[in-house]
């Protein structure tokens, strides 16, 4: 079964083939993609809002995204010379006082939820909040590491202890 609607291969697929550029990139269940995307336009096909993707610098068990230091849950394995990036599905970055700082430019009322629209380190980021969710004045963002995907050269990579 060929479809372009990621709503209904998701819902009536046990696998989903995902092909960007005329190659396959990956091949899982639903859960699998979402959950662990092998490939950043993956990531960013599969979910609404897409995952974000945040060009990086690594250093040792860190992610330095414009200047600022984000945590990972290991040393991600990198060969010298390729495109770094990290990916984190909007629904794993919290809004925190004192956290890392950010500018919120939008904030969408999607009725259970609200979609922060933001700028981190100066890209775009995106943050799903319960509806409830006070959004703060100085709006700051933690993530967790946990979720935190990194990419080199858009594939993702291993990550060590």
């Amino acid at each position: 079964y060929v479809t372009h609607d990621q709503t209904e291969a998701l819902t009536f697929a046990d696998k989903v083939v995902v092909m960007y550029d005329g190659q396959i990139v990956q091949i899982g269940t639903p859960a699998e993609l979402f959950e662990r995307p092998g490939h950043t336009f993956v990531g960013y096909f599969i979910g609404s809002p897409g995952m974000n993707v945040l060009p990086a610098n690594i250093e040792g068990t860190t992610a330095v995204v414009g200047g600022l230091g984000v945590p990972l849950a290991g040393a991600p394995t990198i060969a010298s010379g390729q495109r770094i990036e990290i990916g984190i599905r909007p629904e794993f970055v919290r809004l925190e006082r004192g956290g890392m700082p950010i500018t919120v430019d939008k904030v969408e009322d999607i009725g259970r939820q609200k979609i922060v629209r933001a700028r981190f380190a100066g890209q775009k980021l995106a943050i799903v909040v319960a509806e409830d969710e006070e959004i703060p004045a100085e709006a700051g963002v933690r993530f967790d590491p946990a979720a935190i995907g990194v990419f080199a050269d858009s594939w993702r990579v291993k990550m060590g202890a």
